[in-house]
């Protein structure tokens, strides 16, 4: 991976001072990619949520949402079918390389007995899981519930290791990514409907958010300081549903994107009311609705050629057991943004967690 370059922010003179005052800390695989202040350490990285960040929880899960076959890992080094959503690596892996932690993330519990990896982070996510209580219900995989109590054990499990004192130093350290949400939109309420029924979107969005605020005040309860929630994507703009709700030529779909942009807004108030109301704390709401709808916009100046399109098999509606063995990819997944029809590819996640580790990452110290 290519080290991140900074994205030009919007007070230069703050930018500058930020970046003379920082210096480059330690990290598993031979220092941090990203200048952080000086004295700030960053012990681990540590996620939550769906399938973005799922880096092989669904691997022993009884249920559709998997990714532990070919194509998915085509290009992962050694080639290999991890679980990860995606040609190679996840944001998360990105973020841990990017922080000087380690190459690669890996999910809990695959390494529950593992020292060093619990000490240094893990992922709690599920595919296809979703801050409202019915989402992971309808794909069998695990709930933000399900997740938190995970999280749970691996607290226990880091004062067997390191002790009370140290436990609660990495906890307060570490960057925790929750990246969830979509699926809520996509699936519960547009595609699947159960929802529809006693909310509209105003309303349901309003449920999923207070949800967000549940899960990030329990983290906040159990240690955690140094939060980003992620919001939604253009999801009318996802392959998936660009086919299945973008009509004969296949546009963004309008409601989805609508929607999106609804959720978010509210997302981001109630992230920033959380923030001013824990002292000491950095919860701190991701934008990638913009940055990644400019992706879509703009591909050549991406040096992309297909951003409407998946890279496996016809790139319209293949995801999860969808895409697999029996179908053909593309030749160059360098070339697409989306690896399936819901799953950017290994390039599209590196441009852009690219913009917001360099817009976000002073927000955090």
């Amino acid at each position: 991976m290519q080290p991140l370059t900074f994205v030009k922010l919007s007070d230069s003179s703050a930018c500058l001072t930020f970046i003379l005052c920082s210096l480059v800390l330690f990290g598993d695989h031979g220092g941090a990619l990203v200048t952080l202040p000086q004295n700030v350490i960053v012990p681990a990285v540590i996620a939550f949520g769906d399938s973005v960040v799922d880096q092989g929880v669904n691997n022993n899960l009884k249920t559709l949402v998997k990714a532990n076959f070919f194509p998915y890992g085509m290009d992962f080094v050694p080639q290999k079918s991890t679980g990860r959503f995606s040609n190679n690596r996840t944001p998360a892996d990105m973020i841990a390389e990017e922080l000087g932690i380690k190459d690669l993330l890996p999910a809990y519990p695959d390494v529950s007995h593992d020292d060093k990896e619990l000490v240094t982070g893990v992922s709690f996510a599920s595919g296809g899981s979703g801050y409202d209580p019915e989402t992971p219900k309808i794909v069998d995989v695990l709930s933000m519930n399900d997740q938190l109590t995970n999280f749970k054990e691996y607290i226990e499990k880091l004062k067997a290791i390191v002790g009370e004192e140290r436990t609660k130093f990495i906890l307060a350290n570490s960057l925790i990514m929750v990246v969830a949400g979509s699926d809520d939109l996509t699936n519960t309420y547009f595609a699947v409907g159960i929802r529809k029924l006693h909310y509209d979107i105003h309303s349901y969005t309003n449920l999923i958010v207070s949800s967000a605020s549940n899960f990030t005040q329990d983290i906040y309860n159990l240690g955690a300081r140094r939060i980003a929630v992620f919001g939604a994507p253009p999801l009318g703009c996802l392959p998936s549903q660009r086919t299945l709700r973008g009509g004969e030529f296949r546009a963004c779909a309008k409601e989805h994107n609508e929607a999106a942009q609804l959720y978010n807004k509210k997302l981001q108030q109630g992230i920033e009311h959380l923030n001013r109301y824990h002292a000491g704390s950095k919860i701190v709401y991701i934008d990638i609705y913009k940055p990644l709808l400019d992706i879509i916009q703009n591909p050549p100046q991406y040096g992309l050629e297909v951003v409407d399109k998946g890279c496996c098999g016809t790139g319209n509606i293949e995801v999860a057991v969808l895409c697999n063995q029996y179908l053909t990819t593309c030749d160059d997944p360098s070339k697409h943004l989306f690896w399936d029809s819901f799953h950017l590819t290994d390039k599209g996640y590196s441009m852009l967690i690219n913009q917001v580790v360099g817009k976000y990452v002073h927000e955090f110290f």
